[in-house]
């Protein structure tokens, strides 16, 4: 009897970040730890969204909906992204996926032939590598600091060869808290114009922007042809257990999409969506006051670890500082972060868990807290 797992399962990693989080649950309660490793939001979700799943439920809307999504659904999501992010979607531009990684999953298989590049860059959120290997591609990095110190177009033909095939922009960007400006985006998208390429843009942190504005890279001259946008509503509405994200794409991507979700969840959960309806509909107003709040966090952190000594620019986007330790912990995130947690029961994560570019830095979260936040900087700094 054969048994050996299918080859492609060889390939694939399994989160660190799933390993560290699962060590830290081991260390229990009487650990007493500052935890700032997390990638929830702050928030409970918000009660008008609760309520339109349980009205759903009540109303017996439980059977299966259509495998792209509720009319209703889909409806809101080409609305918000004509409204919101300038993507001139029509009604057969949306798809409901299970999720903002289901969503980059399927995206990824419907885009990646084996042996194509996916340039990305680097540091880069862990499960990408994994994504391209399941669609028999491959990973080709571009630092992103050297992106932003000789431009993007400038790096990309530094990078890119001719097995380049698809491009992911992740804008704003999970680890590094960077958002890309309109004009990074114009050279991107020039760039992938010329040489043909097909955009995966990764948008989960749309709504979690401060000084920075997001840009969508499909609403540029030429863009949405060539873009599969992928969105969540996890991280905009808390709803990060709730697996509900959208595609927005023209075809043919969007008819090999439909097959792909068909055949690999056949369809969101139906009360789900329609919580999802409110969500998109009546969240504007939650929006505007978590961003507030998240970037008062934002500050009392950065203000922190930079008195800490860490070299730690504010983030522009996202729930994350991504600040280089090197200085005070060495050159080995790994030991940073043992440091931390053994001495000062602070947890982090690793900045090398998200590519080699990463190494030398830390990720911690802001989305806690602000009592967290201050009694971790304390803790940090009597041991530091």
């Amino acid at each position: 009897m054969n048994r050996q797992p299918a080859e492609r399962c060889a390939h694939l990693g399994f989160s660190e970040i799933a390993r560290i989080r699962n060590r830290i649950l081991e260390l229990g309660p009487a650990a007493r730890l500052h935890a700032l490793h997390g990638g929830e939001p702050l928030f409970e979700t918000p009660a008008f969204i609760t309520e339109a799943a349980v009205r759903a439920l009540r109303e017996h809307r439980t059977r299966y909906a259509p495998s792209s999504g509720i009319p209703e659904l889909r409806a809101a999501i080409v609305e918000k992204v004509r409204r919101k992010n300038r993507i001139p979607a029509e009604a057969d531009h949306a798809i409901v996926t299970s999720g903002g990684l289901h969503g980059l999953l399927v995206a990824f298989l419907a885009t990646v032939n084996p042996g194509d590049e996916v340039l990305i860059f680097s540091p880069y959120w862990t499960p990408m590598k994994d994504l391209a290997a399941l669609a028999g591609g491959r990973l080709r990095l571009i630092p992103w600091t050297e992106a932003r110190r000789t431009g993007f177009r400038s790096a990309l033909e530094r990078y890119a060869t001719p097995h380049s095939r698809v491009l992911l922009v992740n804008t704003p960007a999970n680890p590094t808290g960077t958002v890309l400006t309109a004009d990074e985006l114009r050279e991107i998208a020039e760039f992938a114009g010329e040489r043909d390429l097909v955009v995966i843009s990764d948008e989960a942190y749309e709504d979690l922007t401060f000084e920075t504005p997001h840009v969508s890279i499909a609403s540029l001259p030429g863009m949405f042809e060539r873009t599969l946008s992928v969105f969540t509503l996890s991280k905009s509405y808390a709803m990060t257990g709730w697996r509900v994200g959208y595609i927005v794409a023209p075809e043919p991507w969007m008819s090999a999409l439909r097959k792909l979700v068909l055949n690999t969840i056949n369809v969101v959960s139906t009360p789900m969506q329609w919580a999802a309806v409110a969500a998109l509909t009546e969240g504007e107003a939650f929006i505007e006051q978590a961003r507030a709040v998240y970037r008062q966090r934002r500050d009392r952190l950065v203000g922190g670890l930079r008195a800490l000594g860490f070299a730690c620019e504010p983030p522009q986007g996202t729930f994350y500082a991504f600040p280089n330790v090197e200085r005070v912990l060495g050159p080995k995130s790994w030991d940073a972060f043992d440091l931390l947690l053994n001495r000062a029961g602070v947890s982090t994560v690793p900045g090398v868990v998200f590519g080699p570019h990463g190494e030398g830095h830390l990720r911690f979260t802001f989305s806690v807290p602000l009592e967290t936040i201050e009694a971790a900087v304390e803790a940090m700094r009597k041991v530091l």
